[in-house]
């Protein structure tokens, strides 16, 4: 029996390619272990790119080095398709963010376990799987 595959949320995907020490052993383990599928979504690259074009603190990087990063690591990048849009128009309203909604959908369309550290999304399915950052 294979595992489910895991889908990072924005959050977790910044801290596992850049501050790994913030993430709990079980979370680095997972992502480490080669036998995991971990991707991590062309949303989350587009979200930094606009908090970047924003000038967001905390996003004094780059989108490109974020999705280079993410390859070198080993997460597979998971593109956004039609049928992750169609299910967000179902999605019940637990949360207004535009990005996390669709990392939710496309976690229950694949399945994967969504890692988030927002508390909010686990509202929404099973799959959702909260991280406690440090």
């Amino acid at each position: 029996m294979t595992a489910t595959p895991c889908l990072l949320d924005t959050n977790i995907l910044l801290s596992a390619v850049i501050a790994p020490e913030r993430l709990p052993d079980d979370v680095s383990d997972r992502l480490r272990d080669v036998a995991n599928v971990v991707y991590f979504s062309a949303a989350s690259i587009w979200e930094i790119s606009i908090k970047q074009s924003l000038n967001r603190a905390g996003f004094d990087f780059s989108p490109e080095d974020i999705h280079q990063l993410a390859l070198e690591t080993g997460f597979g990048e998971l593109p956004i398709r039609s049928e992750h849009c169609y299910a967000v128009a179902h999605l019940p309203w637990h949360h207004r963010d535009p990005f996390d909604r669709l990392l939710v959908a496309q976690a229950m369309a694949l399945p994967a376990h969504l890692l988030t550290a927002d508390t909010m999304l686990t509202r929404y399915s099973e799959l959702i799987s909260l991280v406690v950052l440090r």
